[in-house]
């Protein structure tokens, strides 16, 4: 039994009255709500060998309950949560700022920026359509810089209250496993200070992949890595972008919108190959129009740094004839590596596999028992709100509780514009797999808001079960794809239908009609296309 099929056995029967098509639909939903509940009663017998663990933890004369170390989106709220379910704890942290990657050199002020180049661009290029006259628009990119940093200043100094408000221990320095129950930190303003814990959390996150050909110099301003993208202190009139990844593309939106040309370099044949390639195929489209070239199926063999910027060299990635690009400024986005180096792991026999990460069980228990590690450092997409989901589900089961991480429930966004957000299953992993589904899709050009504020690019692409109509994956291109695709996270967190949310009625006009639409699509027929 399961919800999908509760949901699955309500849909419309014609034979029978509506209002007690209801009461059984009703029904059916009270046995799935159920069912969850229950499955999670057992989910905690089953899944807590840790029970009545908590009530001797703070009770132990050591005096940590818990140590995370890194305070990145995973670790400080590993931390905070811990704290809250009664474990003394700390949090160790070599950045000088908690938020880790994601706060101070990442998704907030790159999002930051995105906001205010999109601004610039709608003033320059959108605004007089709708009868408003602007005039000269200049840019400050000196001031743009300074509301980008005021806002990761808030936001850090936001977690530090937080971590003091639930009494969580914050320890600036690099702390390394000095055993199953030990922590050494190499403290910021100088010493080392050793930290005795009964458990220890790893959420050390990630760093930028070296490009060994095309070596980073943020300070020189002319190869730089994503952090570097960050701080430019000009708009260079040329930008080549070295990887067609979510980082390397959001970047590259936002200096094209200030008045980048802008190149992409992908080794692949395509923009963010994990994706579901008709999104990326449209994608790549909207990108072009809005004057992103591209250079697919290349790699790049060197670079020279010259008075004027970068030159590079590159060939086609099976191999053939060499040429070379120039441009102001070259950024290297191919990805990034778990930051798991000079932790301590190897001295203690935890295992990492070939790409570096911690090798963890269900539990996020390493091979050390005392020792648990989530996020970025672990395997899995390296998304904040992952590590955020493994920091809570990890400290919960440390307490005792039953933590659990649904992994086919945790969505990506591109911050472009528009945006791309996916959750689920992609149509061609469905195939690869042979399983049997439904796809419906459905325009934004169709949809009245879209249209009335003149974002009408994109499509709701949705993948259901060919038997039972449960929801195996969505995929959106357009204007607030990354709020839309929370709803369809909820309804495949409780196995809900295509059907489900078709017959959930949606706010008129709305950009998530074009959902519904697309779920119309998926089992029966759409409306309005």
């Amino acid at each position: 039994m399961s919800v999908s099929g509760s949901a699955c056995a309500c849909r419309h029967n014609p034979s029978l009255p509506r209002s007690q098509e209801t009461r059984e639909r009703g029904t059916m939903a009270q046995i799935g709500v159920h069912f969850r509940a229950t499955r999670q009663l057992v989910g905690t017998v089953r899944a807590s060998p840790l029970l009545g663990y908590r009530r001797t933890l703070s009770a132990s004369a050591d005096p940590y309950d818990v140590v995370v170390v890194g305070g990145g989106p995973g670790g400080y709220v590993a931390a905070i949560k811990s704290s809250q379910l009664g474990l003394k704890t700390a949090v160790v942290e070599s950045r000088g700022k908690l938020g880790g990657t994601c706060l101070n050199v990442g998704c907030i002020p790159s999002k930051a920026l995105l906001h205010s180049s999109h601004l610039y661009h709608e003033a320059t290029h959108n605004m007089a359509a709708h009868g408003i006259s602007v005039g000269d628009v200049s840019m400050d990119i000196g001031k743009m810089m300074e509301n980008k940093d005021s806002k990761v200043e808030g936001l850090t100094g936001g977690i530090e209250y937080l971590c003091k408000k639930y009494k969580v221990d914050y320890i600036k320095g690099f702390g390394k496993l000095g055993g199953p129950n030990t922590v050494n930190v190499d403290l910021t303003e100088g010493g080392l200070q050793s930290l005795e814990t009964r458990n220890i959390v790893i959420a050390t996150g990630s760093e930028v992949t070296p490009l060994p050909p095309v070596p980073v110099d943020n300070a020189q301003q002319k190869i730089v890595d994503s952090t570097g993208a960050l701080e430019l202190k000009e708009v260079p009139k040329s930008l080549v972008l070295i990887g067609g990844g979510v980082i390397g593309l959001e970047m590259g939106s936002v200096w094209a919108r200030l008045g980048s040309k802008v190149t992409v370099v992908e080794f692949l044949d395509r923009v963010c190959p994990s994706m579901d390639h008709e999104i990326t195929k449209a994608f790549t489209r909207v990108l072009k129009k809005q004057g992103l070239k591209f250079k697919l199926k290349t790699k790049v063999t060197s670079s020279e740094v010259t008075e004027s910027g970068v030159k590079l060299t590159m060939e086609p990635s099976k191999g053939g004839a060499s040429s070379t690009m120039e441009a102001d400024v070259v950024l290297v986005a191919t990805g990034r590596r778990p930051f798991t180096a000079n932790l301590g792991c190897d001295e203690l026999g935890i295992s990492l596999d070939k790409m570096g990460r911690i090798e963890v069980d269900p539990h996020f228990r390493t091979a050390v028992p005392s020792v648990f590690a989530i996020g970025d450092c672990i395997s899995g997409p390296m998304l904040a709100h992952k590590a955020e989901e493994e920091g809570i589900a990890c400290v919960e089961g440390i307490a005792g509780f039953a933590g659990h991480v649904n992994y086919d429930a945790i969505p990506g966004v591109v911050y472009t514009y528009p945006e791309v957000a996916e959750v689920g299953k992609t149509e061609e992993a469905l195939k690869e797999a042979g399983v049997a589904y439904n796809k419906g899709t459905f325009p934004f050009s169709a949809n009245s808001r879209a249209s009335c504020v003149g974002d009408k690019d994109g499509m709701v692409k949705i993948l259901s079960d060919k038997e039972t109509d449960r929801i195996l994956g969505a995929h959106i291109l357009g204007p607030n794809a990354g709020e839309m695709i929370a709803e369809v996270v909820l309804a495949m967190e409780y196995g809900a239908s295509s059907e489900d949310i078709a017959r959930t009625c949606h706010a008129h006009p709305t950009l998530s009609e074009a959902l519904k639409e697309a779920c119309m699509a998926t089992y029966d027929k759409p409306i309005h296309f």
